[in-house]
């Protein structure tokens, strides 16, 4: 595994998987190359890092498929002064491409050993603006809220209300919502108001379900 050349893989992918399928973002392309995706997935699953696919990393979740996460970020209209929620951390990949374009970025994990893993990946690897709290991601996390931007990273029954107040005025939540756990419709909501919300679909997509307070039940026992 010594000899894998990951740079070369990492630029080929964001090349043919993700900026000619549409993604026109320099920096999120740029924030893309940046990101050893290697470093994000266990050691058993570093071989397939490139591939453009999600990849399991333990309590029943995923690294997202690299094109996801880029048209995301693409689709949360990031600046270099943006402080950026998100919900999901996962491995901590997501928030580490998106801490490459915004000033800092807040990401919420249900589980432990995941939000844990992760705040020490992301310590080791130097992504210093990034922050990460083990708690419901249904709920924000308040104590820094407002935010510019917000991403969720699962598929939620609802938009989580809780996010939608925690937007600023201008602001823009793009989360994955639909009535059955694994189908959704990606939507983006830009907070127009004090209670005005547009909201606009944007493409068809598969998450793990948004489980807390206001996403789904967990059936975990």
């Amino acid at each position: 595994m010594s000899n894998v050349d990951f740079d070369r893989q990492r630029n080929e992918l964001v090349e043919t998987g993700v900026c000619r399928l549409g993604v026109r973002d320099d920096a999120v392309l740029q924030a893309m190359r940046s990101v050893p995706r290697e470093e994000f997935v266990s050691e058993a699953m570093r071989e397939f890092a490139y591939r453009n696919a999600p990849l399991p990393i333990g309590s029943g979740q995923t690294i997202s498929q690299p094109l996801i996460v880029a048209y995301m970020a693409e689709a949360l209209e990031l600046t270099a002064t943006d402080r950026v929620l998100e919900i999901g951390a996962g491995s901590g990949y997501a928030a580490a491409v998106v801490s490459r374009i915004a000033k800092e970025v807040f990401t919420v994990e249900r589980h432990r050993e995941l939000a844990d893993a992760a705040r020490s990946r992301l310590e080791r690897l130097g992504y210093d603006n990034v922050h990460v709290l083990h708690a419901d991601g249904t709920l924000g996390w308040p104590e820094h809220a407002p935010f510019d931007a917000i991403v969720v990273s699962a598929g939620a029954p609802r938009v989580p209300p809780a996010l939608l107040q925690q937007l600023v005025i201008g602001g823009r939540l793009v989360i994955p919502v639909g009535d059955q756990q694994h189908c959704q419709k990606l939507i983006r909501v830009t907070r127009r108001g004090e209670d005005d919300f547009q909201h606009e679909q944007l493409t068809d997509v598969r998450f793990v379900p948004l489980v807390g307070e206001a996403g789904w039940e967990s059936t975990e026992e």
